[in-house]
C-alpha cells in the first residue's frame, strides 16, 4: 500500500460536461427569464417580504438586487417577447414600491433602486 490518496473520480464533483450539454439545450429567454425570477425572489427575501417578515431583510441588499433586474430587464427588453416582459416588469415594479415603502430616507423620484433604466416610481 502506498501513502498517496488513490486516484478515483471524486463523486462530489460537479459534472461540468453534462451541466454545459444540459444549458446548451436551454434558450436563451428561459435563461434570462429564469435568472429575473430568481433576482426578484432574493429581493423579496431582502425586503422583508416573505413569511419570515423582517428575519431577513436588508435593503441595502434589495437596493442591489432591484436594480440588477431592472438593468436584467433594460438590457433585455428586445430579445425577450411582451408575454416574457410583461410580468417581470411588473414585479420589478412592485419591487420598487415596496422599497420605496420600506425606506425610513425616501430617494429622490429617479433615484431608487432600478429607476435609472425604468424611470421614476411613484407611489
Amino acid at each position: 500500500m502506498s501513502d498517496t490518496p488513490a486516484e478515483s473520480p471524486n463523486v462530489d464533483a460537479p459534472d461540468f460536461d453534462a451541466m454545459a450539454r444540459d444549458i446548451a439545450e436551454v434558450p436563451a429567454v428561459e435563461v434570462i427569464v429564469t435568472v429575473a425570477v430568481n433576482l426578484m425572489s432574493a429581493a423579496a427575501v431582502k425586503l422583508g417580504l416573505t413569511e419570515e417578515g423582517d428575519k431577513y431583510k436588508d435593503l441595502d441588499e434589495a437596493r442591489k438586487l432591484v436594480t440588477a433586474l431592472a438593468g436584467l430587464l433594460d438590457a433585455s427588453a428586445t430579445e425577450i417577447s411582451s408575454f416574457h416582459a410583461a410580468p417581470l416588469r411588473d414585479g420589478l415594479k412592485s419591487l420598487q414600491l415596496a422599497f420605496r415603502e420600506a425606506s425610513l430616507v425616501r430617494d429622490e423620484p429617479g433615484q431608487g433602486p432600478g429607476e435609472k433604466y425604468t424611470g421614476p416610481i411613484y407611489g
